[in-house]
């Protein structure tokens, strides 16, 4: 795919940038020509233009402000050089302007705009035009909603305004190549999205822990009706929260997977090693990416191992255990404030923080199946080209071994490797039974008590 056409459209832009930073700093400062507009100055015309750019900008309607909130995050990655004109100095005070904003950085010897950066270029000689930015920057705006630009979060103390104002990696891929990267492809995005091709038939669980399913399935289907039309959204807070709890390979992340394709939605698993920053704010902020875009996108999120993070807190000893108490309390806010589904696994309930596990609408426990649950997964495992010998009592395997849906699944791939090694499809009872033992050794369970099972 040609680029160089998409380069030129970006680079028209920052000619137009470089037009209005000029005009704005000779009107600001009274200079000759100070009795012109900024908003005077010629749009580049996209009419004819096919690039990602200019479809963007028409698909969504932007308008001059947004263009040139766009057109100045786009600045430090194409021509740096535009924006040096805001490292000039105040002569009275020997520093720099702080009506400019911006940061300098260790990293990048240019100057990097924020939000301030923005509201001086527009609002500078008309103080009312300030709400036209405030629009931009919200919440509500296609361009912070999509995540296209990013305004880095300050300290409390520091005006929010003065956050770095950025285009995003994957965005600015995009304007320059025509291709959309995932948004699992960004390093810095904690969070993978994750799918099944099994459906409902494939998974076993115990009837109650059927009904709270597809309780949640409801929600799925119908919780805006619930809110919206019936009106609960006076009575109980947004959204659905639900805590998964048992061993390993109990179908919980199945289980996740297909809520999220029988309601059409994504299901993104958050990383939590991603997630937790030893930095204070890191996290906090990791969180607010996550909760942010999936709530534009009304995705499903599910938290794997939650204990990590929203285990039981610990007494505030020292300052780690008062920031870890700071980021479970971060997170129990947003949880609750997060209008959409959020599931949590844990292998055990008891790991959970109490305050926590209150917040929950489901807390679904998936043990380990029963005999009749075990013999429908071992039928399920082996119903393709991989079969099972005749010999082989199906039943019995399945009364006497104390597997999770997972494990056998395991099995299946150790049988099928060794079957498929032979040049053929059918597993003999050898290959079935040293399965089993290699499954059983990883919980450390000795062959004797295999055998004796």
């Amino acid at each position: 795919m040609e680029t160089k056409p998409y380069i030129a459209v970006l680079h028209q832009e920052i000619e137009w940038l470089q037009q209005v930073i000029n005009q704005v700093i000779c009107t600001y400062f009274m200079q000759e020509g100070h009795e012109k507009d900024w908003q005077d100055i010629p749009l580049p015309d996209l009419t004819d233009n096919d690039s990602p750019y200019a479809d963007m900008i028409r698909e969504w309607d932007l308008d001059l402000y947004a263009r040139l909130a766009l057109a100045i995050a786009m600045a430090p990655h194409l021509c740096p050089e535009v924006l040096d004109v805001f490292f000039g100095k105040n002569q009275t005070y020997d520093r720099g302007f702080t009506e400019f904003g911006g940061v300098m950085d260790k990293d990048h010897s240019g100057f990097l705009p924020t939000g301030q950066t923005l509201i001086f270029l527009v609002a500078a000689t008309d103080p009312e035009l300030r709400y036209e930015v405030l629009d931009i920057l919200s919440p509500a705006h296609i361009l912070i909603k999509e995540q296209v630009l990013v305004v880095a979060p300050t300290e409390d103390h520091i005006p929010k305004n003065n956050g770095v104002l950025s285009v995003s990696h994957r965005w600015f891929h995009y304007l320059l190549t025509g291709e959309m990267l995932k948004i699992e492809q960004s390093a810095s995005f904690p969070a993978k999205k994750i799918t099944t091709p099994l459906v409902w038939d494939d998974i076993v669980l115990d009837d109650l822990a059927m009904e709270q399913v597809l309780e949640i399935n409801t929600w799925l289907i119908h919780g805006e009706t619930l809110m919206q039309d019936w009106g609960l959204f006076k009575k109980i807070k947004p959204g659905y929260r639900a805590l998964f709890y048992g061993p390993p390979g109990t179908g919980k992340t199945l289980t996740v997977s297909l809520l999220g394709k029988a309601s059409g939605r994504d299901v993104y698993k958050v990383d939590l090693s991603m997630i937790v920053s030893k930095y204070i704010g890191e996290t906090e902020k990791n969180l607010s990416k996550i909760f942010d875009i999936a709530q534009y996108k009304d995705w499903i999120l599910f938290f794997d191992e939650a204990d990590a993070l929203f285990g039981k807190r610990t007494e505030a000893n020292s300052s780690n255990d008062r920031h870890a108490n700071q980021q479970t309390a971060y997170l129990l806010q947003r949880i609750e404030d997060f209008p959409g589904v959020v599931i949590l696994a844990s292998n055990l309930k008891a790991n959970m923080d109490d305050a926590f596990t209150r917040r929950f609408q489901a807390m679904i426990h998936f043990g380990i199946p029963a005999p009749e649950d075990r013999y429908q997964l071992w039928k399920n495992a082996f119903s393709g080209t991989c079969t099972l010998h005749p010999d082989i009592d199906l039943w019995q395997i399945a009364e006497n071994y104390e597997l999770a849906g997972g494990a056998i699944i395991n099995v299946l791939r150790f049988c099928a490797l060794s079957a498929i090694n032979r040049n053929d499809t059918v597993v003999t009872k050898q290959e079935l039974l040293t399965g089993l033992r290699r499954e059983f050794k990883k919980e450390d369970k000795t062959i004797e008590v295999l055998n004796a099972s």
